[in-house]
């Protein structure tokens, strides 16, 4: 059985004393959660104090970047060794925002899952295609090259370890849902693809979100798929009555 995930990505929201009221209202709001894995990802800036704070509560803490070295200089930026450090359990790795934004390619991709490894670090890869490449029958090419390459030179071990996201771009903060069949499509095509190229035991092991506008009202829906283990939850993560019913909706 796969331990089912509820992840929320913060992105460049909150203050760190709003951070600390926010998980003190998910952690206080819902005491047993039940056997489902809970991560928040707050910004860098809150990510230690967050971390501290949470050191007796059932909530992990991911952060939502990191480089691709372990020190060295590269102005503005965090590396896995230093994230590790200020308590984090977790990072996300290929946010679709990563790729738009600031051109994050499969290749950076490959170096940040590398390096996140060597850290200690859980990976969530986030693979997913834009709305032009679904409207042209594209996004099995898609999502295969992102793990062919994202992944390329790890190991099947290595693998088993990682938490894939899928994020239907095109239903990233738009308000947008994926319809059911095509998130089980498309959580399905993952799981076939990691089967083949790293062994039926991988493939049935690694946990896949879905993360593209999960919210209260079509997360009970969404995380009933056969192969959906969970979300990746965004708007919804920063408000801890949502957050919470999210996470019920595993039950």
């Amino acid at each position: 059985m796969r331990t089912p995930i509820i992840a929320g990505n913060w992105k460049m929201n909150l203050t760190i004393a709003e951070a600390i009221e926010l998980v003190d209202g998910i952690h206080y709001g819902l005491p047993f959660p039940g056997e489902v894995d809970i991560i928040v990802a707050p910004p860098f800036l809150c990510l230690q104090k967050v971390a501290e704070h949470l050191q007796e509560s059932y909530i992990g803490v991911a952060a939502q970047n990191l480089h691709v070295e372990d020190q060295g200089a590269f102005t503005g930026e965090c590396s896995g060794k230093q994230i590790k450090d200020a308590g984090a359990d977790y990072v996300i790795v290929g946010h679709s925002e990563r790729r738009q934004y600031v051109a994050e390619t499969d290749e950076i991709v490959n170096k940040k899952l590398k390096a996140a490894l060597r850290n200690g670090l859980t990976p969530i890869m986030c693979v997913g295609e834009i709305l032009e490449e679904r409207e042209k029958g594209q996004v099995a090419s898609v999502i295969g090259r992102q793990l062919t390459v994202g992944l390329l030179e790890l190991t099947p071990e290595q693998v088993s370890g990682i938490i894939i996201a899928y994020e239907p771009v095109w239903a990233i903060g738009t308000g947008k849902t994926a319809k059911s069949d095509q998130v089980e499509d498309a959580h399905r095509l993952i799981r076939f693809s990691l089967s083949m190229k790293f062994g039926g035991q991988v493939g049935g092991s690694v946990r896949i979100l879905y993360g593209g506008s999960v919210k209260p009202d079509n997360s009970g829906e969404l995380l009933a798929l056969p192969n959906v283990d969970g979300a990746l939850v965004g708007g919804a993560s920063l408000k801890a009555s949502d957050f919470i019913e999210i996470i019920k909706s595993m039950e």
